[in-house]
């Protein structure tokens, strides 16, 4: 008996997106003809100059800014239906902690709004504090914690709505070369305990080579997608990796594609 293979819809799927904000100024093109498809599990990074508008489709796949053209789904339906249904973790490039609740108390936040039982809400939180390995500072405050901590709880607090997918909004930018590099490593280690979807927004080349499956680089005015590039590096991304030739060239065409779309015509 034959079998046909079943074929996995995308998570995120764009179509012709755009987006114009209308100001006293005149209208701001934010977004034109985004084609993107997003895959269960990928770890896909975008990366572009300020103002490219990444951060902005981050916000529409979120269901945080709405589209003016195109269409866009999330999980098979629209970004207002995924919201609804917890589709996704929200980490901001701040953490956001409450400083007056500790902080299992402020990943318990979510989950209080949810209405979920004491226990439930105990058992969630103990599993994400392990995930993102704060075991042990369920008591502290936020302002007792490093700032690379605190993203930390960020990241456990989104985690514990159990979502398919994380967005993440630069959430590394504001921290040290040496604390960036060990929580990318940690992010890794997760994705692959997880299995989650992640969307990742970034500055930084050798991040984005580093984390991702797949890198989309946009570029401004108004912002669209320039060219995506896959990054087929392997599941086992030691730290050393960015000395490798591979890890380089794909820099290299990341570094190009910033640089080609990066125009400023008068």
């Amino acid at each position: 008996m034959n079998k046909t293979k079943k074929m996995t819809a995308p998570v995120i799927q764009t179509n012709k997106l755009s987006l114009t904000f209308e100001t006293n100024d005149g209208p701001v093109h934010a977004l034109s003809d985004i084609d993107l498809s997003i895959n269960q599990g990928e770890f896909v990074s975008f990366i572009g100059p300020s103002g490219c508008g990444k951060t902005t489709l981050l916000r529409v796949i979120a269901d945080l800014e709405t589209p003016t053209g195109g269409s866009i789904t999330v999980n098979g339906v629209t970004p207002e239906e995924a919201r609804k249904a917890r589709a996704y973790g929200y980490v901001f490039q701040a953490a956001g902690l409450y400083p007056w609740r500790t902080i299992e108390k402020n990943i318990a936040l979510p989950l209080e709004v949810m209405g979920l039982s004491k226990k439930e809400q105990q058992e969630r939180i103990a599993r994400n504090m392990a995930l993102v390995d704060l075991d042990g500072f369920e008591k502290k405050y936020p302002w007792q914690l490093s700032g690379g901590m605190q993203q930390r709880a960020s990241i456990a607090r989104a985690l514990a709505v159990e979502p398919d997918m994380l967005l993440m909004d630069e959430p590394f930018g504001a921290l040290d070369e040496i604390v960036r590099d060990h929580l990318n490593e940690q992010l890794l280690l997760l994705w692959a305990k997880t299995k989650k979807t992640v969307v990742f927004v970034t500055h930084s080349i050798p991040e984005a080579v580093f984390l991702s499956t797949k890198i989309v680089v946009m570029s401004p005015r108004p912002g669209r997608i320039h060219e995506i590039i896959d990054c087929d590096l392997g599941a086992e991304r030691p730290l050393e990796i960015r000395e490798t030739t591979k890890f380089l060239e794909i820099a290299h065409q990341v570094r190009e594609g910033l640089r080609l779309g990066h125009s400023y015509d008068e």
